[in-house]
């Protein structure tokens, strides 16, 4: 059985053209490198994008989805697998259980808060999967910089960048998959210094 890549992206289906079909190339990207996709479930944006590029390339689609999402029609009737869960809490635990790697494509306020959650996790120890950003466009290039200044400030450890990796075409976010970085986690977290 294929690993399970994790994707986080957006649900709004107004972003522009070049957004859907770079998720789409990733859906049929992580196939061919056997990936399949585990994800929030949805049919709309590029959630569905990208579940879409997957089975067209005859990969495996695992969507975890709040009950509410299905009352508002949202669920990917395709999926191999629909998970319903009751809360939105319960669907990023899921997802991240199952995962053996996580992408976060351009996406809304949900995807930084789904891929925050698993950088978290990296920086606690609890996670050791790596986690990409794929920067297309320059989406996350606003982020990053937050991100500097969070050492910059220290209120983050320097050493945090080791957290994720950035990709700015399809084809490197394959390469940080395949070969990531390990982030080894520093003691400033358990001393408080």
């Amino acid at each position: 059985m294929s690993k399970l890549l994790c994707v986080y992206c957006s649900s709004s289906s107004d972003v522009a053209a070049p957004y859907h079909q770079a998720a789409e190339a990733v859906g049929r990207g992580m196939v061919e490198r056997g990936w399949d996709l585990v994800y929030g479930g949805g049919k709309a944006g590029l959630m569905g994008s990208v579940a879409r590029g997957v089975k067209s390339a005859g990969g495996r689609v695992v969507g975890i989805l709040p009950d509410f999402m299905i009352e508002r029609e949202l669920a990917f009737r395709e999926a191999d697998e629909l998970v319903i869960v009751a809360t939105m809490a319960e669907r990023k635990r899921r997802m991240i259980e199952r995962a053996e790697g996580f992408v976060a494509l351009p996406g809304g306020i949900g995807t930084l808060e789904e891929m925050t959650e698993v950088l978290t996790l990296r920086y606690l120890a609890q996670l050791g999967h790596p986690a990409v950003f794929f920067n297309q466009n320059g989406y996350y290039d606003d982020l990053l910089r937050f991100f500097e200044r969070m050492s910059r400030e220290r209120f983050r450890t320097s050493g945090m960048s080791g957290l994720y990796s950035v990709a700015s075409t399809v084809d490197e976010i394959w390469t940080h998959l395949e070969q990531p970085a390990r982030y080894e986690a520093d003691a400033l977290w358990r001393t408080g210094k």
